[in-house]
């Protein structure tokens, strides 16, 4: 896996170096929010998700003025976190999910120095790892979420979804500093053994990024 990231880093910083071109890090806070319909003509359930530090490789590519595409090879945590309604005694399970996910978004930005990007595409990514961190009830009405990382268990392994994200950055030199918040909708259903009609999970990011320009563009004589 490691060996398959670094040749895609590499590819890709030798596929965009035609024009202005940066590659850095981006680096946050990343939280999820599942829903799920327990079964066919069933109210949706919310369940609070889980989430924790995300960091990516970025790829950030102008070919004309104010846009372009950005590429990231991000580590994303995810999650949920569903309790009983008893408020004597709650039960909780919690399962971690984790995954390498890579947007794919256009940019878009406006000023010079200082400016104000907004980004949207599509993402596409791959379960890295499942694991059920505690598991205290089961058997509710509504059911509840099943488990992913049990023995018998075999997630799903793809994901794929819809990025957007809002961000203000600077500009030093050849360096550039970046804020950015961003929404994700994925359309994924971890449960490829149906025990749930269907699932879905929204996740909020807000991060910092570091970029550094390796090409920039000459204009013709």
């Amino acid at each position: 896996m490691k060996k398959s990231i670094l040749g895609l880093f590499l590819l890709l910083s030798t596929g965009l170096v035609s024009a202005q071109t940066s590659v850095g890090i981006r680096g946050g806070i990343a939280s999820s929010t599942y829903n799920y319909l327990p079964t066919a003509g069933t109210r949706g359930v919310e369940v609070p998700g889980i989430g924790g530090p995300t960091f990516a490789f970025v790829f950030e590519h102008f070919n004309s003025k104010n846009a372009g595409i950005e590429v990231n090879i991000q580590y994303l945590p995810s999650g949920f976190k569903q309790t009983t309604d008893d408020e004597d005694n709650p039960l909780t399970n919690e399962t971690q999910l984790d995954y390498l996910k890579i947007p794919v978004l256009s940019s878009f930005y406006i000023g010079k120095s200082g400016r104000f990007q907004i980004k949207l595409g599509p993402h596409f990514g791959y379960l890295l790892s499942a694991k059920d961190i505690i598991r205290e009830f089961e058997g509710t009405n509504p059911p509840e979420l099943p488990t992913f990382g049990g023995a018998d268990d075999d997630p799903s392994k793809i994901m794929y979804g819809l990025t957007a994200g809002a961000g203000i950055s600077k500009l030093f030199g050849k360096s550039t500093l970046a804020a950015e918040a961003r929404f994700a909708f994925d359309f994924t259903n971890p449960d490829a053994q149906e025990r749930v009609f269907d699932m879905n999970f929204t996740t909020l990011e807000f991060t910092l990024a570091y970029l550094f320009q390796i090409k920039d563009k000459r204009k013709p004589n």
